[in-house]
């Protein structure tokens, strides 16, 4: 049986898959060429906005129009290129001019020959913009360095041999009059494929390192702010280490929890800030070097590589990153700790005041019960008092009605009966509620 022929369940993501491999194919550029690239950062909605500008331009060029939104798109209209490319963060856009007169490198560039007004209408914020001039000396001679340096407005060069020396790469890492950075490629004896190659790796990575740069700032911007908030823990861990306290110095433990609330929701604020911006940069300086050793670069003598020039910055920026998140987590750890000691402080306070009023409702009950004792006692006096009235009274009938008896002895006989009979009524009536309440005591200890 044929492969082709077995019935087997697909994945329905494994076109997708396989396609993944492909989506973003390197390009085929001869030389002498002129390229632009930018990098722009933008939401979602800009981005969506982006491909349909993209469409504009490309009616605007007469090319087939593209009608899927594809993570990469690239297309030939004449002597021009045209590659856009979609990223997490930003979209870039290459442009490349292979007609012309290519005396001048920076003369005119990728963008020269787009449709007017096309180019200001891109929506985001741009962080990579630069020209990049390919230059073929395969059968002439290369310029010298002190010409190379006139084309970057005699600033400082960087420069190095990629590839073991097949091209030499200049550029100067800074911004010129028209607010573009430089690149300028010797091809010494590169194919087509090989530059496409070596000038994709040359635009990731100075696109990759500004995104790396970009946490840069923040960490800079929280850098004093955590400094401030750890002198802030500092105090309030002092205050919780003093063991006794005067009037003028007792602290309110409330008062202390809602200042440390305070603090961690600002030390909260700065994580979910800066969390994915600090990742990003460690994904993108990863990124930034396995490009830069892609290189295989080969020093000029007296000039920094870019693998050199790169990683003496960006690499402690990376590390300022680094160190400003670890800082947060370590500040977010200490305030919980801090924050499990003061609610464990608190906790006992309440249990000492709970226990301070159960005792004094202890005492007020004994005082309660004395008092109940001695109204009880008095109780029992009056109602027996008021009874031998009622048996005076009721003496008093009898003998009117004609019984001969003798009151004041059958009085003083009933006085004593009535008290001892009073006495043991409430003494009764006391035990059966004294042992209601008991056994309401025991059903909710059950």
């Amino acid at each position: 049986m044929s492969a082709s022929s077995l019935q087997l369940e697909m994945h329905p993501l494994r076109e997708s898959l396989y396609e993944e491999m492909h989506s973003r194919p390197f390009q085929v550029i001869p030389s002498p060429a002129r390229i632009t690239h930018l990098s722009v950062m933008c939401s979602e909605q800009q981005k969506a906005q982006q491909f349909i500008h993209l469409q504009q331009l490309c009616e605007m060029l007469g090319g087939a129009v593209p009608k899927e939104d594809l993570p990469c798109f690239q297309q030939q209209f004449g002597q021009l290129q045209v590659r856009w490319e979609k990223h997490m963060e930003f979209v870039s856009y290459t442009f490349i001019w292979l007609g012309g007169d290519h005396g001048d490198p920076f003369a005119e560039s990728g963008i020269s020959h787009l449709p007017d007004g096309w180019l200001e209408g891109i929506c985001g914020e741009v962080v990579a913009a630069f020209h990049m001039s390919v230059e073929n000396v395969c059968d002439s001679a290369e310029p010298t360095i002190p010409e190379v340096k006139t084309y970057f407005d005699t600033m400082r060069l960087v420069g190095s041999q990629p590839s073991q020396g097949a091209a030499q790469v200049w550029t100067s890492y800074r911004l010129h009059d028209d607010g573009y950075g430089r690149f300028l490629i010797y091809n010494r004896e590169m194919s087509d494929s090989q530059l496409g190659r070596l000038i994709q790796r040359l635009l990731e990575i100075e696109s990759y390192r500004l995104m790396t740069l970009m946490g840069l700032p923040m960490a800079r911007s929280i850098g004093p702010q955590l400094q401030l908030m750890d002198q802030q823990l500092a105090e309030l861990t002092q205050i919780l280490s003093v063991e006794e306290y005067d009037d003028e110095k007792c602290r309110d433990e409330r008062e202390l929890l809602g200042r440390l609330i305070h603090l961690a929701s600002r030390v909260e604020a700065y994580r979910a800030r800066s969390t994915f911006r600090f990742n990003a940069t460690n994904a993108y300086q990863d990124l930034v070097m396995q490009r830069l050793a892609d290189l295989r670069e080969d020093e000029v003598s007296g000039h920094l590589t870019l693998h050199e020039f790169i990683t003496r910055r960006m690499i402690p920026a990376v590390r300022t990153c680094k160190a400003t998140a670890e800082r947060l987590e370590d500040l977010s750890r200490r305030i919980d700790r801090v924050s499990d000691m003061l609610r464990t402080q608190v906790e006992l306070s309440i249990q000492g005041q709970n226990q301070e009023l159960l005792s004094s409702m202890d005492r007020r009950s004994r005082i309660q019960l004395m008092m109940q004792h001695t109204v009880e006692g008095l109780s029992v006096a009056a109602i027996s008092y008021y009874t031998i009235g009622l048996v005076k009274i009721f003496i008093g009938v009898l003998y009117d009605q004609g019984l001969h008896i003798n009151k004041s002895l059958s009085l003083g006989i009933s006085m004593p009966l009535v008290i001892v009979t009073v006495a043991l009524l409430t003494r009764r009536i006391h035990s059966k509620f004294s042992k209601l309440a008991a056994d309401s005591v025991d059903s909710k200890d059950k």
